[in-house]
Order: C-alpha cells, then structure tokens, then sequence
C-alpha cells in the first residue's frame, strides 16, 4: 500500500502534468483495490519488460556496435564487434550472478535489517 502511495506522491510532485500523470497510471487520483491492483501488475509486469529490453539490447547493439548502427560494411579486416561484447556481457553476468549466490549461501542476513531480529511483544499492538 505504501508503495503505491509513495508512486502517487512523486508523481503528483511533477509540475503542470503531475495530476494527469497519477490518474492515468492508477485509473483515478485514491489509492484503492483497483490501484493496489495495477501496482502489482506493473511490478509482475516490469521484470519481462527489463528482460525483453536487455534481449533487444544483445541482438541489436551487439550486432553492429554502436559507432555503426547502421551496420555499414566499412572494412572486412576488422574483428567482429558481436562476439567480444557478447561474451563479456556472458561473464560479466556469470561474475555479477556468481557473488549474488554466494552473497545469499553464505551470509544470508548480511544485507538484513536489524529491526527484522527485534523479538515480537505480544503485549503491544502495531500502531
């Protein structure tokens, strides 16, 4: 709720098309089920969108490079641009992919709050 809340806020922060920008993201300016609803599609939505943009990214720019969008033949002797980059994209994402895994076996709570480790009073309610 507080995230969707937060979206609202920053959006409706913009000047002149603040306004316009909430009610058409969220369907209207409350925060509700229905807007509850569309943050979470967009947050189920946004991994697939980042991953067909990274797969855009890999077949179009790795292809020609990006001195040469047009993909213009200007000299045959040269290396290929697609295989260095590509596979530096693969160990890079191996490397990065790697440390994640070894981050999460090997030291789970090292990026963990403190307050997740304060024992529960049953005697109080949260506010």
């Amino acid at each position: 709720f507080w995230g969707a809340t937060v979206i609202t806020n920053l959006l409706s922060a913009i000047p002149y098309i603040g306004n316009s920008l909430v009610q058409w993201l969220w369907g209207g300016f409350s925060v509700d089920n229905a807007t509850l609803t569309r943050f979470f599609a967009f947050h189920f939505l946004l991994p697939f969108i980042m991953a067909a943009m990274t797969m855009i990214h890999l077949i179009f720019l790795h292809e020609t490079g990006s001195t040469n969008p047009a993909g213009l033949n200007s000299d045959t002797d040269k290396i290929s641009f697609h295989p260095y980059f590509s596979y530096k994209d693969l160990l890079g994402f191996a490397i990065l992919l790697i440390a994640l895994i070894a981050l999460a076996l090997f030291s789970p709570n090292l990026l963990g709050d403190p307050d997740n480790f304060t024992p529960a009073n049953p005697l109080v309610t949260p506010p």
